[in-house]
Order: C-alpha cells, then structure tokens, then sequence
C-alpha cells in the first residue's frame, strides 16, 4: 500500500460520503479517479480496492475491461494529457476516417494522443474526431487543431434543449399528474400499450404493454434499469431526443415506475455524451424539486462497452462489474439488478409513452405503410443528402425514406445497398430498396431492423470493406466470455480479409456463432459476411466461382 496513494484516494472519494464507499459504485470511482488525475494508477488501484475492502484483482478486472480507462503500472508513463479519439465506424469510414486519423497522427506529435475509436454516435456529421470530451464534426485537421489550441476540450451544452417551464407551457407532465392524483390507473395504462403495440425500440422489439405487466406481476421491490448507451454503430437517436426534450423522456420514464410499481431507477448514460449526461442532470433536479416523493433516480456512466447495450450486461455494469451478459433463464423481469425484478427500456421506449397515452392507441396505430402500423424513428447516416433522424411511417421503404425525408442520395452517388439495422442487422442490396422497414419484416432477407439504424452506401464504397469494418468492431468489442464469439469474430475477421471468400467454413462458423453465443452481439456478428456472400458476390469471388461450376457441370 502507497500511504500517499491512499490519502489521495480517501480525499478524493470520501468527501461527503462519510467512511464507506457502495460497491456497486466501483465504475463511478474509477471514473473519478480518471477525471482527476489523467488516468488510473497501479497504487491508487490498490488504495481504492483497501477503501473497498476488496482484493485489487477485483477492481483491476473492472477497470481493464471498459476502453475508456487508461490504467498506468508502475515503472509505465503517464498517457498525454490530451486524448483525440477518430471514429472509425461505417459512416466515418466512408467520409474519409482513415485518412483524418493518419493526418493527426502526423501533425499533432508525441504531446497528444490519436486514438481509433468506434462509432460516437454523431453519424450525420461525419468524420468525426473527439477532442478530450469535444465533438468536432465534422472533422478537419485544421478545426481539430483551432479546438486543441483553444483548449476546447468540454461539449458544450445543447442550445435547443426544452426547459422544464417549455415543457410545462406544452401541456407536460399533465400525465404524470394523472397518475400521481388517481385519474389514471396502472391497468388503464398497460392496457393502452397493450392495445397499441407499441414495442421497445432499442433493438429487441419486445412489446412494452406485455414487458410492463410482467414485471408488475413480480414481488416487490420492482426496479428499473434505462438503457442511455446507444453503441450500435449508425445509431444516434437517443442522443437526439435527449439533446432536444429531455422532459418528455423523464415523464415517461417516471409514468412507466407508477405503472409497474417501481422502488428505484437506474439511468446508464453513454460515456460519449458528457453533454447530454449534463443536461440529464439538471433536467432531473427539476423533475425531483417539483415532484420530491417520487421514486429515486441514480445515473450511472457507462466506460466505452458496446456490450453494455445488452440488458444483462448493463445489469452487470450498473452493479460495478464487468459487462458479462448472463446466462437465461432467469429473465432480467425476474431477477435483474441487485436480484431484483427489473424493468429494462432504452430511452426511446419511454420517450414515445406521453404521446400514446395523450392521443390514443388509435392514433399510433393509424401510422404506417405497406401493411405495418405505428410510427419509427429512423437513424439515418451514409450517402444521403441530409442525414438525421427522422419520425416516419412503420414500413417505409428505404426508397421513400431517401427521397420523402433525406433530400434523395448525396450529389454523384448511386445507390448500392445499406444496413437497415446498425452493423448487426446485416447488409441489403439496391435491389432490396423497396423491403417495408419494421420488426419482421427483414427477416427472410437475413437481417433485421434493430434500433433502426440505416447506414446507406452508394457505388462509390465497397460492401466487403464495410462487412470488414463490422466484423472488426465486434471483435473489439466482444466481452470474451463464450468461445464463439470471442474466437469467432476473430477468425471470421481473418476469413473475410481473402481476396476470395471460401462460403463453406464461413457459414459453418457463421451457424455455430448464431447457435452457441451466449449474447446477442455473438450471434449478430456473422450477418455482415453473410449478406456480402448472398447480395453481393462478385465482390468477394464467389460470382466466379459459381459461374466456373456451372460451366464445369
């Protein structure tokens, strides 16, 4: 033990929270310790685990396995005192990422660090560079190096964000108080969502009305755990609601705990949005001062893990561990956090809750195309004319979407395909623009929907290259918990860097990653290389080869 380490640690750590530190605030301290001294020292490590009265092998594993913690041994230097962080996922890469990261990597020198990172989260902009907690985008070398003279190294505050009086004027919280006052009743709630399939929109699609009965249904204490931590690369939509009505989100979520029956909420915000997580806070102190009996709101900040969008592995993290997702049965709706019954929604699920309870099922489900009901926001980034995120009919296609909402393609690019889903749902063709976008709907084509995330690219990209890029980030970004995953995305990467592509061993492991993986990150995986081989062949040779057996049979 470092005695000058530990002082350091309690001064930091113990003020005002008298002598006992909560275990399940473990990522909270690191992140403390990080913010104030530049990175995580091997001696204050082992002062924090002595406070924590655990051994330091518990808090190491902690701290390696998240990549936004610069652990520094002894006898090791000290990282710079600036980070820049390049994005390299899909929508990056193809606005010229690699070239950027090279361009910084040159010019800035030894005295800042340039870090490949995967997707923050700012698609519409891309590329995109992260001066300390600064997102430049989009991003040139002369703005990132303006910021790094300036020192603006902090996100600034949302300018267009509803206040909590706006909101109010708007008619807001006028449900919340229903609830509050007994107009309206837990049944009469769940049965409304019932009615209008609404479902959770950070991926999964389960239905909200059934998830929210069934929690209900459990012995109390009930908690519930809010998915703020959007990974998926091309997804940025949570981002967006939060940055512009953040009380809408609050009043749902705060409508979802009166109906289920809920003791405590737990908020898990991205690590990449320290502005949004400032913003959150004020928000919520409003929320709280005008309504002080209400159940209690803890927000806990995410470290840079993808895997941490999984409900369990979430769980994991909110407790101070490693993201691991668990082994189901038992469901996260039985014992969840802390063991707990546990309802589990991302920020969009809640944030469209006021709404459907204000103007009816009736109005939801009025919405739609093509056979499909409801209403969807779409994250859309890529070879567009004007990205965004844009609230359209349950079914669209993606040929309405562009030309309805995107300003059509981007000048001098044709369309060749996209990812309907993030880099999870797969890949599609030109020839699959006009598939209806919703839950079941993609399925037959090998992908699916996801948090909606509709990464769009033209003639000038390939789709190997991209299938490349994704298989790369779940490498990454595996927890290396179950073999095929973590030996998998490894190896699928190594097969699909062939000039050629052999199908055969590609789809056997494809088959077993989708069988055996514990997660869902495991089991996605394998989709980018299969929709290459089955929508776009002739660019990995499998054209050839298919026409070389025809000829020879």
């Amino acid at each position: 033990m470092d005695e000058t380490a530990l002082a350091q640690v309690k001064a930091l750590l113990l003020s005002g929270r008298g002598d006992a530190l909560q275990r399940d605030a473990l990522i909270e301290y690191l992140h403390c310790l990080q913010d104030h001294f530049g990175c995580l020292h091997g001696r204050h490590l082992v002062a924090l685990a002595a406070l924590m009265k655990l051994a330091p092998v518990e808090v190491y594993e902690v701290a390696s396995f998240y990549h936004h913690f610069d652990i520094v041994k002894e006898g090791e230097a000290a990282p710079p005192a600036l980070t820049v962080r390049v994005c390299q996922s899909l929508s990056c890469q193809m606005q010229g990422a690699k070239a950027l990261t090279e361009q910084l990597q040159a010019a800035l020198g030894t005295g800042v660090r340039v870090q490949k990172v995967p997707c923050v989260g700012r698609c519409t902009q891309a590329p995109v560079a992260v001066v300390g907690q600064n997102p430049i985008a989009p991003a040139k070398l002369a703005r990132v190096e303006q910021a790094i003279a300036r020192e603006a190294v902090t996100e600034p505050m949302p300018e267009h964000a509803l206040d909590l009086a706006g909101y109010l004027a708007q008619g807001g919280y006028q449900l919340l108080e229903a609830c509050l006052n007994g107009t309206r009743s837990a049944e009469s709630i769940i049965s409304e969502l019932e009615h209008a399939g609404l479902r959770g929109l950070g991926g999964a699609g389960f239905p909200v009305g059934r998830k929210w009965r069934a929690v209900a249904s459990e012995p109390a204490p009930r908690l519930m755990a809010v998915n703020v931590d959007e990974g998926e690369p091309g997804t940025f939509k949570d981002r967006y609601y939060l940055e512009r009505d953040p009380h809408r989100f609050i009043e749902g979520m705060l409508v979802a705990a009166y109906a289920v029956g809920i003791d405590t909420i737990y908020l898990y915000v991205r690590d990449e949005y320290p502005a949004c997580r400032r913003l959150l806070s004020v928000a919520l102190g409003e929320t709280q001062a005008r309504y002080p009996t209400l159940a209690p709101i803890i927000v806990r900040r995410g470290a840079g893990a993808y895997i941490c969008g999984e409900e369990s592995a979430m769980i994991e993290s909110i407790e101070g561990k490693r993201g691991l997702p668990r082994l189901r049965p038992p469901f996260v709706a039985q014992v969840g956090l802390f063991g707990r019954p546990t309802l589990v929604h991302n920020l969009e699920s809640l944030y469209w809750i006021p709404a459907v309870m204000e103007l009816g099922a009736a109005w939801f489900l009025s919405h739609g195309r093509h056979g499909r009901q409801g209403l969807r926001s779409y994250s859309v980034s890529g070879r567009v004319k004007r990205p965004g995120v844009y609230l359209a009919p349950a079914g669209i296609t993606l040929t309405e979407l562009i030309h309805e909402y995107c300003g059509g393609m981007a000048p001098g690019h044709t369309l060749y395909g996209y990812f309907p889903g993030g880099a999870s749902g797969g890949m599609l063709s030109a020839a699959q623009a006009d598939v209806p976008l919703d839950f079941d709907t993609l399925q037959a084509y090998g992908c699916f929907i996801g948090s909606a995330a509709i990464i769009v690219f033209s003639e000038a990209d390939r789709a190997r290259d991209l299938a490349q890029n994704a298989i790369e980030f779940f490498a990454d970004e595996s927890c290396g918990q179950c073999t095929p995953c973590r030996v998998g995305c490894g190896q699928m990467a190594k097969m699909m860097n062939q000039p050629v592509w052999d199908a055969t061993p590609i789809d056997n492991l494809s088959q077993v990653m989708r069988d055996a993986s514990i997660c869902g990150l495991g089991q996605a995986a394998p989709n980018p290389a299969r929709c290459v081989m089955t929508y776009f062949p002739h660019e990995v040779g499998l054209a050839d080869v298919a026409a070389s057996k025809e000829e020879q049979a």
